[in-house]
């Protein structure tokens, strides 16, 4: 019999901030740039060289880490992170070790209805190393190939608390966490870009222990699934090595997606394996209170801001409320409708369902979609007036998803107008009547599914363009 175990888990998120040169040279940041195009004497290491510090750096560090309720130190220092391998041109990574930038900083996610505070031990800045591009998966390449564009790229490195106790909080986190990184604007957060990337440390321990388990790291998740599943797969892995009488070793593994499993890398470094020391060509940084307060009140409403100003004002229960704000750029379309139709609920229920299911099949950002605000609060209006029934509106919508074009285009193009006419709406009901006598004898009789199907027949004999509570009243009174 398994003992009970409890799972252990802390995140270390790495984010890429959006600044448009790298973090101690002028060289560029843009994403998808030639091999090794990107690059310079400062950021490739070649002798003779200083780095200088973006400021814009700094800048974005201190706002996110004012967003994730951190104290923000007014002495910090970079120090040299010495290790070998081959992304990292230096040998050594310009980081932050014992004075970081902020400390004991925290968000609240919410799991199974539940609300719980993770506690985010630091945020520090650092430089990017290089990207290792593998023939096959890391564990099968023949050989890899370095770019070094990404080398110097500007980051901070937010260090969780062990607080999480399963991968659906850990997913949680960190979702709360892009969410508010981006909301800020510091950074894009884009995982597939590898804007935001994710190391997960994870053991377990039998239920009822305080002492903690030993832990294994698993690099650079991109995926909120992938996290998950890695986490889900890792916690079984230690628990049946557990269970075998064997021990856990401290060491780091790789996600392998399309085997679904974690493979070891190499024994995990401890911090004095690193070598750390104050990065000598950079001086200390003492940070003016008063710039840190203009920043502070430069933040902009933070997403469980937002969603207690929508469950407030708009009425909107809370799981819309949260579904709406977890992306900046989802509530700003919110809101952009909700200013040109005051029936946010309408809104909601349109965004989290018809426009959500066509984003996520096409793998697309509110940012791309080719409906705007008035397109999309037009075609509320052509409902309201009855030109179009709730059917026919879906069709409308994914046309204008599609080609971009207005409703009232696509509704003339398409002869969707719904029929009002209540005579000729009759005429169809009558003829529908005559042809089904078993089905009117089965409603007479009590069967209330027998009105369904009479419905659907005259809304088929029509192409779904009778209007639907005309066709109920007309049958109703006929029957």
């Amino acid at each position: 019999m398994v003992a009970a175990y409890e799972t252990i888990i802390g995140l270390e998120v790495h984010v890429e901030l959006k600044t448009r040169t790298k973090i101690f040279c002028p060289s560029s940041t843009e994403f998808g740039g030639d091999p090794n195009s990107h690059v310079c004497p400062v950021c490739l290491g070649l002798p003779g060289v200083l780095p200088v510090l973006n400021k814009k750096v700094l800048e974005y560090a201190i706002r996110a880490a004012l967003a994730l309720n951190c104290e923000i130190a007014e002495y910090s220092k970079f120090d040299r992170k010495n290790y070998y391998y081959p992304d990292l041109p230096k040998n050594y990574q310009i980081s932050q070790y014992d004075l970081p930038l902020a400390r004991n900083g925290h968000l609240d996610i919410e799991v199974d209805g539940r609300t719980k505070r993770i506690g985010i031990t630091r945020v520090h800045m650092e430089e990017d190393a290089g990207k290792l591009v593998h023939q096959g998966t890391i564990a099968t390449t023949p050989y890899s190939l370095v770019d070094y564009n990404r080398t110097g790229v500007p980051l901070i490195e937010i260090v969780s608390e062990p607080d999480m106790r399963s991968p659906e909080e850990a997913r949680a986190y960190l979702e709360k966490l892009k969410a508010i990184i981006q909301y800020t604007g510091v950074s894009d957060c884009r995982m597939e870009e590898g804007s935001l990337r994710c190391d997960a440390n994870v053991s377990v321990r039998p239920a009822g222990s305080t002492a903690f388990g030993t832990k294994t790291e698993i690099k650079n998740m991109n995926s909120f699934k992938a996290l998950q599943r890695a986490l889900a797969y890792e916690v079984e892995r230690q628990i049946a090595v557990l269970e075998e009488g064997g021990r856990i070793i401290q060491e780091t593994r790789t996600w392998d997606e399309n085997k679904g499993v974690t493979l070891s890398m190499r024994s995990k470094e401890e911090a004095h394996d690193y070598r750390y020391f104050p990065e000598p060509d950079l001086v200390p940084l003492v940070i003016d209170r008063r710039w840190v307060e203009e920043i502070k009140k430069s933040l902009p409403e933070l997403p469980d801001q937002r969603r207690n100003r929508y469950i407030k004002r708009y009425d909107l229960p809370p799981y819309d409320a949260s579904v709406l704000t977890a992306s900046r750029e989802m509530a700003d379309y919110f809101e952009e409708c909700v200013a040109l139709y005051p029936n946010a609920k309408a809104v909601s229920n349109w965004m989290m369902g018809d426009l959500s299911r066509l984003l996520n099949a096409h793998s697309m950002e509110i940012t791309e979609c080719r409906i705007s605000p008035r397109q999309f609060t037009g075609m509320l209006k052509l409902m309201d007036r009855g030109t179009i029934s709730g059917k026919i509106a879906k069709t409308v919508f994914e046309e204008m998803f599609a080609t971009g074009k207005d409703p009232e285009q696509i509704v003339q193009e398409k002869g969707l107008v719904q029929i009002t006419d209540e005579g000729a709406i009759a005429a169809i009901v009558e003829e529908v009547l005559a042809n089904n006598p078993g089905v009117v004898e089965d409603y007479r009789k009590g069967k209330d599914k027998a009105l369904g199907f009479l419905v659907g027949q005259v809304m088929k004999a029509t192409r779904g363009k009778a209007n639907p509570e005309l066709v109920n009243r007309l049958l109703k009174e006929r029957l």
